[in-house]
């Protein structure tokens, strides 16, 4: 596993209690290849795994771009191939992906980041389109700076909608918005996004991260980490679950956090008027 800093296509810098992963391609408006994916899943590893990190940034270099998604180069390989050009998975196409093994219905190609356990946040700084746009659409909040641009992308270039975005893009914004977004691969503003629920908050574009890293910071003040890591586990699993069920599990989940310090912090805390002490997540090391 490289050590913090270590990438080519990617940068990762950690200032506790936050984490920014930088896509670092502005000269192709950050799209990815398959070295930038596995950079990713190494870099989401690390920060997933060091204890000052709270909650995770995800984002672009520059201001034109989040990320165009796909390389056109790969892109136009995978379809004068015909599609037969499957790239190795070790390239970063296929796992192992980051994340908890409890998720692993989630940890496919573009949508791991519902697997980490931690926070993340995806600061939309500019293009957002294709790959990308699955890809920040799995990250858990959508920050946006008032410049950005949000693009499906996939009918205008023949394509279907790919790597489950026909799945969870209905879980955020509703099925017509989906679809309509879907079929005209229209571009859709900051305003728009935020309008619709992509996006959970839109600023200019020079308040981008510290927004997201006051979140955050927010967070690591008040919230438990182990609290926000099984409510995070539990919003997706249950997506896919009956409603029975998923208070079935929560009950069980809820009578063995008793038996963890955080509630008596939690309730001591709000007893002596001060801000909690939760511990950070002890996370065993990566493979």
């Amino acid at each position: 596993m490289p050590a913090t800093g270590a990438f080519e296509d990617v940068r990762l810098d950690i200032d506790d209690p936050v984490a920014v992963v930088t896509i670092d391609r502005p000269g192709s408006m950050n799209a990815f290849r398959g070295q930038t994916l596995r950079e990713l899943h190494q870099a989401f590893t690390l920060a997933e795994h060091d204890r000052r990190v709270v909650g995770i940034v995800l984002t672009g270099a520059g201001d034109r771009a989040f990320s165009a998604g796909l390389d056109v180069a790969v892109l136009h390989a995978q379809v004068t191939s015909g599609g037969t050009a499957t790239p190795p998975v070790d390239e970063g196409w296929g796992g192992p992906f980051p994340g908890s093994p409890a998720m692993a219905d989630l940890q496919r190609m573009l949508t791991w980041p519902m697997a980490i356990r931690k926070p993340v946040i995806a600061a939309v700084n500019g293009v957002c389109a294709g790959g990308a746009f699955l890809l920040a659409a799995a990250c858990d909040l959508r920050f946006a700076a008032d410049t950005a641009r949000f693009t499906t992308v996939y009918s205008r270039r023949g394509l279907i909608a790919e790597q489950g975005v026909s799945w969870l893009l209905p879980r955020l914004v509703g099925p017509a918005h989906a679809l309509d977004l879907l079929w005209s691969s229209r571009v859709v503003s900051a305003p728009e996004a935020l309008a619709i629920g992509l996006a959970q908050r839109v600023v200019p574009p020079d308040r981008l991260l510290d927004e997201c890293r006051a979140y955050i910071a927010k967070l690591a003040r008040l919230a438990s980490p182990h609290s926000m890591m099984v409510s995070k586990q539990l919003v997706y699993q249950h997506l896919q679950r009956d409603l029975g069920e998923a208070v079935d599990q929560t009950d069980r989940l809820m009578r063995e956090s008793f038996r963890r310090p955080d509630p008596v912090e939690g309730a001591t805390a709000f007893l002596e008027r001060r801000e909690p002490r939760f511990d950070r997540l002890d996370l065993l090391p990566p493979a």
